[in-house]
């Protein structure tokens, strides 16, 4: 499996598995006919009311700081080591990882029939013969050690040596023990039906098998590290958007107690207060559900790297942050057509198809066979030859086999099939091939798009934070509704820049494996192509986060040329 991988620059991976003793796979009622159910009757199940007056909010903390061991010694990870998580324990690679084994050992025992293979059998029999009313009883032994190989054109050659032992039970008379052995060479080899490359179909079909495995694993570990990047930022994001519910939660809270100054002083009418309070009972509602949306999606995350759900865990901030890469589309596609492993399993699949079709055709000849067979015997006069062997007595045979294809009905309809089945994967590897171009030529577009939503969102961050800083300070012109449009205007453009973040990141990997350049180490992390990696002097600098992004200075904004044109966005 290391050599295959290799041979198709994947690096020398391949599973390390201890296989477990049988005996302890055994459970004592494993062949039970009738295994235990449990499904009790209603009357038995019970159902405790809850009280509607209960401290909700208290218990819905409680959950939130067991899940996330507030309080406790948490775990904590980043992506590089959820990478290599997922190699050690995720429950989907290690069943990929057990689909290349089991193309592996089909690939042995197949490599093993062509190699020589040794039997010994051994047959004893009593036989016994009447002869009015008395029987003689024969008791006989016959050991044939053999070895056997294939050909590599079709055919098979054979050694044997044959040892035979007969006792007459009942026999008075001297002899009554023989023993002979003889040495025997053989073989058959067919000339036309069955002979050349046909024969040996098993074998190349299992050697290519296991290429086309190693491919499938090594797109399978792109794919799976690009699913778990995937599942790492959205965790990231729905983190970032309750940091921006806190936010506003704490901003609405001191309007909400300006506002109650100003209704106190006569200043402002009393449903002002009420405004805000509906908008921050809303943000409090808003921050429990995404509260539980991340500690769902932090169980299963859990569940997927093949850990204890249990066990509480803390995701580290990204380390590192890929540059997007400047590339037109027609490039893209050619490294994709070139490049991408499932699309060379599909084009080589096409070679098979065409192989079987000649194999098809190979199976409608006539049968002609050659064989023949050498054997070398002791003395047979002696009672107990051993293992004199004596060339005095050799003996030989050769025989040529023809049978004519007078019925080959199935055969021509096989050769029918096989066609059809030729022009099905011609077809299939046209589809392949046009979808990889197609989602390659997407994927450099998804990233311009991601990019263009990205720097819209920034803009409206920095232009609702000018515009919130603005109305606070003129608090005193400015009414509680406008405030809290304003609040929830600045928490929709955050919430919408962390989310075109997490686009950007998910569209640079989807163009990595949608152009067949994704490559992950042996162990499990991401290897960045060169350039890849934002780099300083001081070396990797990630792109700044929600809370980072400095406001835009002054109340003009930025300069026109600086600013997205709403028809720039591209079209859907």
């Amino acid at each position: 499996m290391a050599a295959r991988a290799d041979s198709i620059g994947a690096g020398p991976i391949a599973p390390v598995r201890e296989s477990p003793d049988a005996k302890s796979l055994r459970v004592p009622d494993q062949n039970s006919e009738s295994p235990e159910t449990t499904n009790p009757n209603v009357d038995e199940l019970t159902f405790t009311p809850a009280n509607e007056s209960r401290d909700v909010a208290a218990r819905l903390d409680a959950y939130s700081k067991r899940a996330l061991g507030i309080g406790q010694e948490v775990r904590q990870v980043n992506i590089t080591g959820v990478f290599r998580i997922a190699q050690r324990t995720g429950r989907e690679y290690l069943n990929a990882e057990e689909d290349y084994l089991l193309v592996a050992i089909a690939l042995l025992v197949e490599q093993h029939r062509w190699g020589p293979r040794l039997f010994n059998d051994t047959s004893v029999s009593v036989g016994a013969q009447g002869d009015s009313g008395s029987f003689d009883n024969t008791l006989s032994v016959v050991n044939s050690l053999r070895a056997t190989q294939r050909l590599p054109y079709g055919g098979e050659v054979e050694a044997r040596w044959v040892w035979r032992a007969t006792e007459q039970l009942r026999s008075q008379v001297s002899g009554q023990y023989r023993q002979s052995s003889e040495i025997i060479l053989g073989g058959s080899i067919p000339l036309l039906r069955g002979a050349g490359s046909v024969a040996r179909e098993s074998i190349i079909q299992a050697e290519r098998d296991m290429i086309y495995a190693a491919r499938a694993f090594e797109d399978f570990r792109r794919t799976y590290l690009a699913d778990i990047a995937n599942d790492y930022f959205s965790l990231l994001q729905t983190r970032s958007q309750i940091v921006n519910q806190e936010r506003q939660i704490e901003s609405l809270r001191r309007v909400n107690d300006e506002t109650n100054a100003k209704v106190d002083a006569g200043r402002e009418s009393r449903f002002q207060v009420a405004i805000v309070e509906n908008d921050l009972l809303s943000g409090i509602a808003g921050l429990a559900s995404l509260r539980e949306q991340y500690i769902l999606q932090l169980d299963r995350f859990k569940v997927r790297l093949g850990l204890d759900p249990k066990e509480p865990i803390d995701i580290a901030p990204l380390e590192f942050e890929l540059a997007e890469p400047e590339i037109d589309e027609l490039v893209a596609a050619r490294l994709a057509l070139e490049y991408r492993l499932d699309l060379q399993n599909q084009r080589d699949r096409v070679t098979d198809a065409r192989r079987a079709v000649a194999n098809a055709k190979n199976n409608i000849l006539p049968d002609l066979d050659i064989s023949g067979e050498v054997g070398i015997p002791t003395d047979p006069d002696a009672n107990e030859g051993g293992v004199a062997f004596d060339l005095d007595y050799t003996r030989y045979s050769a025989g040529l086999d023809l049978s004519l294809p007078l019925d080959r009905k199935i055969e021509r309809l096989g050769l029918k099939s096989a066609t059809v089945r030729l022009e099905r994967q011609v077809r299939t590897y046209e589809r392949a091939r046009d979808d990889v171009v197609v989602t390659a030529r997407s994927s450099v577009r998804q990233i311009d798009r991601a990019r263009f939503a990205l720097t819209l969102a920034e803009r409206q961050v920095a232009i609702n934070r000018e515009r919130l800083r603005e109305q606070k300070l003129k608090s005193d012109l400015v009414d509680a509704q406008s405030i809290v449009d304003s609040e929830n205007a600045l928490l929709r453009a955050e919430n919408d820049r962390d989310r075109a973040r997490t686009d950007l990141r998910n569209s640079i990997l989807d163009y990595l494996l949608a152009t067949g350049q994704m490559r992950v180490a042996p162990g499990g992390e991401f290897q960045p192509l060169p350039g890849m990696m934002l780099e300083t002097a001081t070396g990797s600098v990630p792109i700044p986060q929600p809370d980072q992004i400095p406001p835009t200075p002054g109340a003009e904004g930025p300069k026109p040329a600086e600013q997205p044109r709403i028809d720039e966005v591209p079209d859907e």
